[in-house]
């Protein structure tokens, strides 16, 4: 008795349907690579499983509680003080915060440093803002 041969089994990429634009991308390439699209756009993530790690790629979680200091700021502290000095910045738990004159600088750094170091951390916690750094600007 005489083996039977193997079956013939068409290769995957003929059993995949072209559209005509992939036919002629095809041609235009040289090789057909609807294979390997097919088996690539299986593959992928969905985009509830990307947004993560592109949020905190581009720091959103950071300009977040910048905009939640600023915030916090505008409503929490003195009006006099609002309206010279503005926070810039957080960075390893300092914040910084640019005042538009001298005489402002001087005036909060000597009689108002302390309490606002303390609204701000009563606010945030201790953790987020350790020290306060003015500056004109």
């Amino acid at each position: 008795m005489r083996p039977r041969p193997p079956k013939f089994e068409p290769p995957l990429a003929w059993r995949i349907k072209s559209s005509p634009r992939q036919k002629i991308l095809a041609q235009w390439r040289g090789i057909d690579l609807a294979h390997d699209e097919k088996a690539f756009s299986q593959s992928g993530k969905s985009a509830g499983d990307l947004m993560p790690g592109v949020l905190k790629g581009i720091g959103l979680e950071r300009k977040q509680a910048d905009l939640e200091i600023l915030k916090v700021w505008n409503n929490l502290m003195d009006p006099l003080v609002v309206a010279h000095a503005r926070p810039v910045g957080l960075a390893k738990g300092t914040l910084f915060v640019n005042v538009d004159s001298n005489a402002w600088l001087s005036e909060i750094v000597r009689y108002r440093r302390r309490e606002i170091l303390q609204r701000l951390q009563h606010s945030f916690g201790p953790d987020l803002i350790q020290k306060i750094s003015f500056r004109v600007g």
